[in-house]
């Protein structure tokens, strides 16, 4: 009698595996920030204790270009970048927090955080000259360029300045520079706007693709976004557009951070979504997840295991390949990490 129960009890779980985690992961977020929109940060070894905790292997770590400004017309201190109208501006010195913070790692830990650099304005046509800066002034510690804001929802809107686009001249430079360096580039460009239901900027994106193929593209929520979720809900064009641009292009990489999972990769009942999985079996290199993180830690782990049943449902090499090894892939492949100590500018 008892093993009938407990048959019966099982019978659901076999029916459907992505309610029972089967396989153990070791990720790469391959997408956070260690700074939030004020550049302030929980701290580099708060850090290193959430990624010990959630199985974290690697991540690649970066600054957040923008910083929120308080306005004389806000009688208090913002606490989100849309909590009221001031502005945004660009903030350089993002880079240098990020630096200091990793050289404050024991050389044992250091390696396994992978540093990119995004505090430059990129419709500037000097941002390529800020890089190479960057580059001479902390030898052997830049692996990568990102995450890049470009058309990324009202950010963009509250940003001073003209408007950023991955296809933009000053772009055109930074890209030259990624490919002299063997560094690859994360952009934030959204597919579309918060209204038009067509992929109304793909162009640009496609434009820098195809001009620079030596470049690494690391096309950040694959052109999603929380807000464009929240206002149009599920993106009916975006499967088949990857699916022909991850075709024609092999220098495209998708970073599935965790806005992704809900409404593409896992449906409302928590299963993954078939399509999806074709699509990533289809290119099971190009495929990356992060937890796009915002200076504070603790919830790395439950965006990063979010993906264990979409993951669950991959060939177990595919599912590795995401969970971890394709991010290390795209990093530059003759790094040198002996020092990175800064020069005197």
């Amino acid at each position: 009698m008892l093993y009938r129960i407990f048959c019966f009890l099982l019978f659901p779980v076999l029916l459907h595996p992505s309610l029972v985690h089967a396989r153990d992961y070791r990720y790469s977020d391959s997408h956070m920030h260690y700074v939030d929109f004020f550049q302030n940060s929980e701290g580099i070894m708060k850090l290193l204790e959430a990624m010990d905790k959630a199985e974290v292997e690697h991540v690649m770590i970066s600054g957040i270009p923008l910083t929120k400004k308080w306005d004389e017309n806000e009688p208090k201190r913002p606490r989100y970048y849309a909590g009221d109208y001031g502005s945004t501006y660009w903030y350089s010195a993002t880079d240098d927090i990020v630096a200091d913070a990793v050289m404050q790692l024991p050389p044992e830990q250091r390696d396994r955080f992978h540093p990119f650099l995004c505090g430059f304005n990129p419709t500037d046509k000097n941002a390529d000259a800020h890089i190479r800066r960057l580059l001479d002034r902390y030898p052997g510690l830049w692996q990568g360029i990102g995450e890049v804001f470009t058309r990324h929802d009202d950010i963009t809107a509250m940003t001073e300045g003209e408007t950023p686009r991955p296809d933009h001249k000053a772009m055109e430079r930074v890209y030259r520079l990624a490919a002299e360096y063997d560094l690859p580039v994360m952009v934030h460009a959204n597919i579309t706007s918060q209204r038009e239901r067509n992929p109304l900027y793909v162009d640009e994106v496609e434009t820098a693709l195809k001009k620079h193929p030596k470049v690494r593209f690391i096309w950040a929520h694959a052109g999603t976004s929380k807000t464009l979720h929240r206002i149009q809900e599920r993106l009916n064009f975006l499967h088949p557009r990857l699916k022909s641009l991850l075709k024609e292009y092999p220098n495209l990489y998708i970073d599935l951070s965790w806005s992704m999972l809900e409404p593409y990769l896992l449906n409302t009942d928590g299963s993954p979504d078939k399509d999806w999985l074709a699509l990533v079996e289809a290119f099971p290199d190009r495929f990356m997840i992060g937890s796009d993180v915002v200076g504070s830690f603790d919830s790395m782990g439950k965006f990063l295991t979010g993906f264990d049943p979409f993951l669950d449902a991959l060939p177990k090499a595919v599912a590795q390949a995401v969970a971890r090894d394709n991010f290390l892939a795209v990093l530059p492949r003759n790094r040198q990490m002996a020092s990175v100590e800064p020069t005197a500018d």
